[in-house]
């Protein structure tokens, strides 16, 4: 703890550090997609080093723009592990619950595995299953940010609150499930697609199967994961639920739509490049608002720690922002 003594940041500078995460974990999936269809995958053909002997692009060892896409979304990655390493120093300075920092802790791991598997992923050369690995774990990884950034908003002495019926919260269970096998489908229709990531991949090294029977099956499943969400918020509404799980039931519906009609168009258009990134963009914001809305379930409520979250940290903070008010509170002796 020594080395943050002097922090004990509010429960509001808490929160914008957790919502920059939860952006930036799923924003590198949009700068990912990008190396994608740019086919700049092997811009950088090793890992940790850009080419061999180079940390950085080397000129002429690939086409500079390839070099610079591929470089650049690594740089990136120091960018989110930087955004995780604040909020971890946050949350420890101000003294948060257990919950709070395994959650955060478990961020930073995640972008660290996250690295070695990209790098592993450059190794094999693109292959299409590396490729969703790559991309599966950054969904978990948004996923419990979403939920890291509700319980950060909620006062660790606060009592545990639950906001709607169990059976709403085990439909959304089965609906998360439904989720799950949209992502998986979906990067399994993208490893059977044209998009590998390099011009030096041929189709011979991608899924071998029906592009169409893979598309079908992704979109189905889309709809059995909407079809389960319309219950999850027809119950928050007969549940009479509060005001704010209904607006995130209804965004998380919309937001589904919205994708719906991006992978149609793609569908219709035979899946355009540019269209990539924003289908990857929406994949993100639903599954953080399925996040935001699983987590508002169970809630902490009340409490006095309205500063930091915690008791312990209001107190630091007050020492920190007040100290010579602290000190003539002093008896004289």
């Amino acid at each position: 703890m020594k080395p943050i003594t002097f922090w004990a940041p509010t429960i509001k500078v808490q929160r914008i550090l957790a919502l920059l995460l939860l952006i930036f974990q799923g924003g590198i999936t949009v700068t990912g997609s990008i190396v994608r269809v740019t086919g700049s995958g092997l811009g950088c053909d090793t890992w940790p080093l850009c080419h061999e002997g180079s940390l950085v692009p080397v000129a002429g060892a690939a086409p500079w723009i390839h070099q610079a896409v591929e470089f650049g979304n690594r740089m990136l990655t120091f960018v989110l592990a930087a955004a995780a390493l604040a909020l971890f120093i946050a949350v420890l300075g101000a003294k948060r619950r257990r919950e709070i920092l395994v959650h955060s802790f478990i961020q930073g791991l995640g972008i660290i595995l996250q690295a070695v598997i990209g790098g592993i992923t450059v190794l094999v050369d693109l292959h299409w299953y590396a490729v969703a690995l790559h991309f599966l774990p950054s969904m978990i990884l948004v996923f419990m940010a979403a939920i890291l950034y509700t319980r950060i908003g909620e006062p660790d002495d606060g009592e545990i609150t639950t906001t709607f019926p169990t059976w709403i919260r085990n439909v959304a269970v089965i609906g998360a499930v439904a989720l799950s096998v949209v992502l998986i489908t979906g990067t399994m229709t993208t490893g059977a697609g044209v998009h590998s990531g390099d011009a030096s991949i041929t189709m011979d090294d991608r899924l071998d199967v029906s592009i169409d029977l893979m598309a079908h099956i992704h979109g189905y499943s889309m709809y059995i994961y909407l079809f389960f969400t319309l219950i999850v918020v027809a119950g928050l509404y007969k549940a009479k639920t509060t005001k704010h799980n209904k607006q995130l039931g209804l965004m998380l519906i919309l937001f589904i739509l919205i994708q719906a009609g991006i992978g149609i168009l793609q569908y219709r258009m035979g899946v355009p490049r540019w269209s990539i990134p924003f289908h990857i963009a929406m994949s993100s914001v639903v599954v953080a608002f399925t996040s935001l809305l699983w987590a508002q379930g169970r809630i902490r409520v009340g409490g006095k720690a309205t500063v930091t979250g915690s008791v312990d940290g209001d107190i630091k903070n007050e020492i920190i922002t007040n100290p010579f008010e602290k000190k003539s509170k002093q008896p004289v002796k």
